[in-house]
């Protein structure tokens, strides 16, 4: 793994209007097909005439992004390489048990392709985007578009029309991926804005465990523009294992919007882990589409310094006999702030629903905060829907406890922060990812003075 020094990046606290990007309509990649390329013209359009979040809107009354200076980011191409260092080697490492059945890496928007052989002659797809615009156009018009819509914000709608690069996983119907996948985007240069647009596409009876990383180095002086769409479709009776690790450096100010719809009988273990990047704001949305589907969604986040994040969480049950479980845990230090906003919503006729949603934060300084804000909407009978939420400090009788038995205090609540943690680790199937969060946990309290 490459040596890095830390760097503290500091951004600056103004509350200037933030200006309006650069961006131009010349800049959409237009191809031969027809519905791609009238999506992408109409996203323009949405694009070209929203303007910018504001904390007037309720998803955005509590994330500020007018320091964000909007009017120097670039779009970035395979060319721009003024701060590009090798990817550390644990970011190539299988997460998920054995090794990889295929891996993309999109570096700079270069992109570095294997698939096992097995799995092309039983029909996987897993290419970048670009290629999946050539090769798969058939199969792209499946999903691109339909599950996130341009409609649903500036960021979506510049995605959609922009979008430099991106992943696309198909697995057709009855194909079980035994051997786990895994794409990474690597690096976030100054002034840069790199969009990406992923895509995954699961037939009926299908399988597969999908590991989606982001990362960079943190580099100093200035602001970096991540902005993604995040495209799933589970069908009838399959199953998708989706683990996301975002570790973006501390330049960077990041945005996604990102659905999965899960049809009859199918299940979805979605398992999120956030450390890095300056200021993100993420919407994520569960929508159980088909009767007997379960979507299961795990959140770990930790934050230091004065970095800002802002999860907002749907889970939609749209058709009867659905279940829902979602657990995010975070802790704080220094100056960092964390926002979570979940919602379930039962539909009508959604009978026989199970939904449950809890949010806890541990604040380790005096000056970290946690929003957390739970909500039902129940527009069906005979549900279960409960959630919960919490924010608090480290109890002085737990380190009252561990210290009667000889543990320094910094030590003890260096433990009792492992222990906090423990519940989400359990629903981690993946020895690779929960080791992942392990040592984010030590690297972060390696800052904590107590």
């Amino acid at each position: 793994m490459s040596e890095q020094t830390p760097v503290i990046v500091r951004q600056s606290r103004s509350r200037t209007e933030s200006t309006t990007f650069k961006f131009s309509q010349d800049q959409i990649r237009f191809t031969n097909n027809e519905y791609l390329d009238n999506l992408r013209q109409t996203a323009w359009n949405i694009y070209a005439n929203t303007p910018l979040p504001t904390m007037k809107e309720e998803a955005w009354r509590r994330t500020d992004i007018r320091p964000m200076h909007a009017d120097k980011f670039q779009l970035m191409d395979s060319s721009s390489n003024r701060y590009q260092r090798d990817i550390p080697v644990d970011l190539l490492r299988p997460l998920a048990g054995g090794d990889h059945g295929g891996q993309i890496i999109l570096n700079r928007n270069k992109a570095q392709i294997y698939l096992e052989p097995k799995l092309v002659e039983q029909g996987v797809v897993f290419t970048d985007l670009l290629t999946a615009e050539k090769e798969y156009p058939d199969l792209l018009e499946k999903i691109i578009g339909k599950i996130v819509s341009p409609a649903e914000g500036k960021f979506a709608a510049m995605v959609t029309a922009l979008a430099l690069n991106g992943v696309f996983l198909y697995v057709p119907k009855g194909v079980n991926v035994e051997a786990p996948l895994h794409s990474l985007i690597w690096g976030a240069d100054i002034n840069s804005a790199n969009l990406s647009h992923v895509l995954v596409y699961l037939e009926s009876n299908a399988s597969v465990t999908y590991v989606h990383e982001v990362a960079s180095e943190t580099l100093p002086e200035g602001q970096s523009f991540q902005a993604a769409n995040i495209e799933m479709y589970v069908g009838q009776d399959s199953n998708l294992r989706f683990v996301e690790l975002q570790s973006w450096g501390r330049h960077v100010w990041n945005f996604t919007h990102e659905r999965v719809h899960i049809d009859h009988n199918a299940n979805v273990d979605w398992i999120f882990g956030a450390i890095g990047g300056h200021l993100t704001k993420n919407f994520a949305e569960l929508d159980l589409i088909g009767s007997g589907s379960v979507g299961k969604m795990s959140g770990f986040y930790f934050t230091d310094q004065d970095q800002h994040l802002d999860y907002d969480s749907q889970q939609n049950h749209l058709a009867a006999h659905t279940t829902s479980d979602l657990l995010f845990k975070g802790a704080l230090v220094e100056h960092s702030r964390s926002v979570w906003q979940g919602m379930i919503y039962v539909a009508p006729g959604a009978d026989k629903t199970d939904g449950y949603q809890a949010n806890r934060n541990l604040l380790l300084s005096r000056n970290a905060r946690a929003d957390s804000i739970p909500g039902l909407e129940i527009l069906a009978d005979d549900v279960r829907c409960t959630h919960g939420a919490t924010v608090g400090k480290i109890d002085p009788e737990q380190i009252f406890y561990l210290m009667a038995r000889g543990i320094a205090q910094l030590d003890a609540e260096r433990l009792i922060v492992e222990g906090f943690f423990d519940p989400i680790m359990q629903r981690i199937p993946f020895e690779g990812v929960r080791e992942r969060f392990q040592t984010a946990i030590l690297e972060k309290m390696s800052a904590y003075k107590g």
